[in-house]
């Protein structure tokens, strides 16, 4: 079978690195022989695919794990394009209850209109499972700003367990529901010793990867202290406090999950924005 494949559209997060796409905030697309799915697609999603040569139209399944605009803005778009322009009910949209519905503190943010299109929507609370062909999702608790934020955990019985934590702030037991997880992809927004309320810093990641023993971390979406204290330099950081091995993700870096974990670090030549016009 194919190794499974993540492609960092963006390793982007928080208001200013949004606001200044200092990096890119496009979110994380996962693919495989039976997946195509885009994972919290942030401002820039749409762009990023199509530069990328990802057409979104291929795109099966959409996963958005709090309202905040790094993590949901290019959502509805993405909606239109997995469903051909809203001429094919196809795909599954599976979104935290903020997303969808709303709470005390956000307003949904995926409109009534865009929720019927997919063949499916599901509402993600921690603990929710759900199978997409030979794969299953299951919903991770987090605790952020959105109290509906939920992380996932993607299991298959070909290449493992791959999770990925979403914003969050430590709490006991976050670790333990990433256990046995090959990759664990941690939203590590802060550095060291610069902690901010709801989100994760490099010493709240060495905990977490102290409970969760993965056979490898990756740190993603960065805020700007983080990316101006040097994602490399916090990596190694962990990795050496851990002894698990840690990289920090570049905008365009591929990861393949087969018997061995694999990074591609560059992507090569990209598309020209003007190439889709010819």
């Amino acid at each position: 079978m194919a190794p499974l494949e993540l492609v960092f559209l963006g390793t982007g997060g928080g208001r200013f690195a949004t606001i200044t796409q200092k990096r890119k905030t496009a979110g994380i697309r996962i693919l495989s022989e039976t997946l195509n799915m885009h994972v919290d697609p942030g401002p820039g999603a749409l762009i990023q695919s199509l530069v990328t040569g990802l057409d979104p139209q291929k795109i099966r399944e959409i996963l958005v794990s709090h309202s905040h605009p790094d993590h949901y803005t290019d959502a509805e778009v993405l909606i239109e394009a997995m469903t051909h322009g809203t001429t094919k009910r196809r795909g599954v949209l599976a979104a935290s209850r903020s997303a969808l519905s709303g709470n005390k503190v956000c307003d949904p943010v995926i409109s009534k209109y865009h929720q019927q299109m997919p063949d499916k929507v599901i509402e993600l609370k921690s603990d929710v499972a759900f199978d997409i062909a030979d794969s299953k999702i299951v919903a991770t608790k987090a605790r952020h700003t959105d109290p509906d934020t939920i992380g996932f955990r993607l299991e298959n019985q070909d290449f493992g367990d791959v999770a990925y934590s979403s914003d969050t702030a430590f709490f006991k037991g976050v670790g333990k529901q990433y256990r046995g997880v090959r990759l664990l992809l941690l939203c590590v927004m802060r550095p060291s010793g610069k902690p901010w309320r709801g989100h994760m810093t490099t010493d709240d990641a060495i905990k977490i990867v102290e409970e969760a023993c993965p056979e490898m971390v990756v740190m993603t979406h960065f805020g700007m202290q983080m990316i101006f204290s040097g994602p490399y330099r916090e990596s190694k950081l962990i990795e050496e406090a851990t002894g698990v091995p840690t990289t920090a993700a570049l905008d365009g870096m591929r990861i393949s999950v087969g018997e061995e974990i694999q990074i591609r670090r560059t992507e090569g030549k990209q598309k020209s924005l003007n190439d889709f016009g010819k």
